[in-house]
């Protein structure tokens, strides 16, 4: 199995979806649109590692907002981000929280959708931290591990959506 379909396999175990697309804005505006239908209120955030012009359809999305307070963040159905890495063994998307408006784009909205280079998928979280891999990206900055919806099984039953997203939906780019 490749890390691709290693990847996808973890992610959908962690209740997290996930779509390969071809890097086409229009594709990812589409996409967004399957994953997202209806959503009134869309965030999408600068992307810092991936072409800016991937994410240009998206913004001109019905909903998009353009304001950038705390306020509009909170209230923001859907929020778009790029993912700079993600983790074959556990499904997990690596978000920078330190860089913009990513932070609040993946963790306020009700759906995060994270966009992902396929070759920005290493086998384990342990190679986020070596030099040699990823262009020593994982050593830079701040992120966060994101796998599958936020969850709690603190006070009993597992319930999603407490801390954060209800749902992630991943979109891999071939």
């Amino acid at each position: 199995m490749d890390l691709i379909e290693q990847f996808e396999n973890a992610a959908r175990d962690a209740a997290a979806t996930v779509e390969r697309l071809p890097r086409s804005p229009e594709k990812i505006a589409v996409a967004v649109g399957r994953a997202a239908p209806g959503a009134q209120r869309i965030a999408v955030a600068e992307p810092h590692g991936l072409p800016a012009e991937l994410f240009d359809a998206c913004r001109r999305l019905p909903g998009v907002f353009a304001g950038r307070s705390k306020i509009e963040w909170s209230a923001a159905e859907v929020g778009i981000t790029e993912a700079f890495a993600g983790v074959a063994r556990t499904g997990s998307v690596c978000v920078s929280v330190d860089q913009g408006d990513t932070g609040y784009a993946s963790l306020l909205a009700r759906t995060h959708i994270a966009v992902l280079a396929s070759e920005d998928i290493v086998e384990r979280p342990s190679d986020l931290f070596r030099p040699d891999r990823l262009s020593g990206k994982g050593l830079l900055g701040n992120y966060v591990f994101v796998t599958g919806p936020s969850a709690t099984a603190d006070m009993g039953p597992l319930v999603r959506g407490v801390h954060g997203p209800h749902h992630l939906h991943i979109l891999v780019l071939v």
